[in-house]
């Protein structure tokens, strides 16, 4: 497939200038060869997923969490080694930040309480808001959430035990917990100077780690890919743990 072909595709489908505050530069990043046959898909960009995307004959790489955040930089030590990698393979490199989760079909936050099995699903600031279809346990939703991220959650329990409304916002969440008007959130990355204010504010809060909770989005837009242009895919995966 023609790269100028998907990127435009891309850039309409994700609606990638509707998020001017967000300091990613979203869209195609880095320009490598002109002719796509196998897209990646992984959370961040760094030199060891792009020697993964070197080794599994990616020749389009989609990522989350791009290499350019609206500061410029010098291309030396591991920035200019990264760059290196990429032009060695010819690898297309793609960053779509807010967009990826916001996206009602594709994004992090959407893909995730679908498959947590919420309802009435709504947009809510970049993640969504939703409910269970009858009020469950909280611990359940935390086991739930264990199995689809692979990793045991961490649960802080301000509210009630069994839980209906919620309001997922994938990665780094905790900024908006003021806002919350639900009986639990969901999102990815613990920050200690919330831990009091869940508590006071008598919410239940679960952590389901920053990478983890952003694994969804770009492993549905790769599938969306294939679906609709036939493109082969592989999920990078190189979890941080975080």
């Amino acid at each position: 497939m023609d790269r100028d072909e998907l990127v435009r595709y891309l850039d309409a489908y994700l609606r990638i200038r509707d998020f001017p505050q967000d300091p990613s530069l979203n869209g195609l990043q880095v320009e490598g060869k002109r002719t796509v046959r196998k897209v990646g898909a992984a959370v961040d960009a760094g030199e060891a997923i792009f020697r993964k995307a070197l080794e599994e004959g990616v020749d389009f790489l989609l990522v989350h969490h791009g290499l350019f955040w609206g500061k410029p930089f010098p291309i030396v030590g591991h920035h200019k080694r990264r760059l290196e990698t990429l032009f060695q393979g010819g690898i297309n490199l793609y960053a779509a930040h807010l967009p990826l989760d916001a996206h009602e079909e594709v994004g992090n936050n959407f893909v995730l309480a679908r498959d947590l099995g919420l309802v009435d699903l709504a947009p809510w600031d970049v993640g969504v808001k939703g409910r269970f279809p009858v009020p469950t346990p909280l611990l359940q939703v935390a086991d739930r959430l264990g199995q689809l991220t692979g990793m045991q959650p961490l649960v802080h329990q301000g509210g009630p035990d069994r839980v209906e409304t919620v309001i997922v916002v994938s990665g780094s969440g905790t900024g908006l917990l003021p806002k919350v008007d639900a009986e639990l959130f969901i999102t990815g990355e613990p920050k200690h100077s919330v831990f009091h204010e869940t508590f006071e504010r008598g919410l239940n809060v679960i952590y389901a780690g920053h990478y983890d909770t952003e694994t969804f989005g770009v492993k549905a837009l790769a599938a969306h890919l294939e679906a609709r242009f036939g493109l082969p895919w592989a999920f990078l995966d190189h979890p941080t743990g975080l």
